[in-house]
């Protein structure tokens, strides 16, 4: 398997992850409007996981942003195909995403990076691995609201 930052669009990549976000809920899709969006903008990196063919059958998303209350990274639409699970290539995502944030923060030493990422209680292998790598749970309600 190989991970790698996906920086340009293109149908087959459209595809891919519209068929493997169907598996973060039933209702996930991914359009090719937000996926250009997402490969578009400066601080967000799709990073994929492929097989031995080249096909996608993994992905986490890391969005970067400032607030007040300093340097933030928001963890988003971690999946592995159900095909590939018990790889470890959630892992493999995961340390991949930290080892870009530790070479982030080296090179701006001046502001911390707090990550963060939710996760369904469902979801309790995910939930597992976060946890294996050091996020802890937050006692906070979490609200959504699309516009």
């Amino acid at each position: 398997m190989n991970i790698s930052e996906v920086t340009a669009y293109s149908p087959t990549l459209h595809d891919e992850m519209a068929a493997l976000m169907c598996h973060l809920s039933d209702t996930a899709q991914c359009s090719e409007a937000a996926l250009r969006r997402t490969l578009t903008s400066r601080d967000c990196h799709l990073f994929v996981a492929t097989d031995e063919e080249g096909h996608i059958v993994g992905s986490a998303t890391l969005c970067l942003f400032c607030s007040p209350l300093g340097w933030k990274g928001s963890i988003e639409d971690v999946v592995v195909s159900p095909l590939c699970r018990g790889q470890h290539l959630g892992r493999a995502l995961m340390e991949h995403i930290l080892n870009f944030c530790h070479a982030l923060q080296a090179e701006n030493e001046s502001a911390p990076l707090t990550l963060q990422l939710t996760s369904r209680a469902s979801r309790t292998a995910a939930r597992s691995l976060y946890a294996s790598l050091g996020f802890t749970t937050k006692d906070t309600g979490f609200f959504t609201l699309k516009i």
